[in-house]
């Protein structure tokens, strides 16, 4: 495992949410996360962390986008919350308005990101939520091109709870 790498195992929904929170508290904008795992592995709770962190206010309750495909929420930082489960083409990226998202200032969070393939910029985190058992989630964190200033700190952090 190198420097641009790390992964945690959660317990429970609780936890995920926590390390979500944690990451979203060290996000300084521009940065994509690409969540990718199976129905029901805690993409939307890992969101819904993420937006605790950013400061998102209780009652823009982040839930997932499945029909509407993207949703917006102001916080500490602007968020785009994508879901793209529902995606059927590709061509639906430029519909919905993908590359208005990554005005680097926001921070993009991509359920399904696998739908993407090579739509992701070259700089971004991917987030691979895999089920463990009814409780259980192993997360593993990879950033893509340069990481982010903060990643090594808050790598080290995360590896430290584990």
């Amino acid at each position: 495992m190198h420097n641009a790498e790390c992964s945690i195992t959660t317990r429970s929904p609780e936890e995920t949410a926590a390390v979500a929170e944690s990451l979203g508290r060290q996000l300084q904008g521009g940065e994509v996360l690409a969540l990718i795992g199976d129905l029901g592995a805690g993409k939307t709770c890992f969101v819904q962390g993420l937006a605790v962190g950013l400061e998102i206010p209780d009652e823009a309750y982040v839930r997932s986008p499945t029909f509407s495909l993207i949703e917006e929420y102001d916080g500490r930082l602007p968020v785009y919350h994508l879901d793209l489960y529902r995606l059927s083409e590709e061509d639906e990226l430029e519909a919905i308005g993908w590359r208005d998202c990554l005005d680097g200032e926001s921070v993009v969070a991509v359920e399904w990101a696998d739908q993407l393939r090579g739509y992701l910029p070259n700089r971004y985190i991917e987030i691979r939520l895999s089920i463990r058992s009814p409780e259980e989630r192993e997360l593993k964190f990879v950033a893509y091109g340069d990481p982010p200033v903060w990643w090594e700190g808050w790598r080290t952090t995360l590896l430290r709870k584990d």
